[in-house]
């Protein structure tokens, strides 16, 4: 079986993955938001004027993961049985380091929930802070892990066809 997004009149098409296995399935994705220290020293002291960055940052990823099927073309709906999304605060480089990771049992893999829900958390970062600093800089988002299905555990780091 051969998936591809194209259907036989060369339209574009959601892949069927009717018989494919059910497998437990997971993935971990990155990314950043670089500010200036006074954005960042607001941030870190909880003194935003619209309220708790990282807890609506967290929910925000958090939503976006389950609605990625709403927002990304193709992409199969997905009853996902586990997101989270964390941050680590870089005092030395005005950072906020964001990670999810999104788990489920099923026919497909949930990367592109993993990548959407860390780009959601760092977009809603930037809106929250971007009265103090709109010269924010986001990224890079970046998928960092990804088990389960036909080609099973996959890092960056890995040989063969990818994600």
């Amino acid at each position: 079986m051969t998936l591809t997004h194209l259907n036989q009149q060369g339209e574009a098409s959601m892949v069927d993955v009717t018989d494919k296995d059910i497998t437990d399935r997971s993935a971990r994705a990155q990314s950043a938001v670089a500010m200036s220290s006074e954005a960042f020293a607001q941030l870190q002291a909880g003194n935003n004027k619209k309220g708790d960055v990282l807890a609506t940052a967290r929910i925000a990823g958090i939503q976006a993961a389950k609605k990625t099927a709403d927002l990304i073309p193709l992409c199969h709906p997905l009853a996902l049985t586990k997101v989270q999304v964390d941050f680590t605060l870089d005092p030395a480089n005005c950072t906020v380091n964001i990670a999810s990771y999104c788990r489920l049992a099923g026919r497909t893999g949930v990367e592109m929930e993993a990548l959407t829900a860390a780009s959601v958390a760092a977009l809603t970062i930037y809106d929250m802070c971007k009265a103090v600093d709109p010269a924010m800089v986001i990224g890079p988002i970046q998928l960092q892990e990804k088990t389960g299905g036909k080609r099973g555990h996959w890092t960056p780091h890995s040989t063969g066809e990818g994600a």
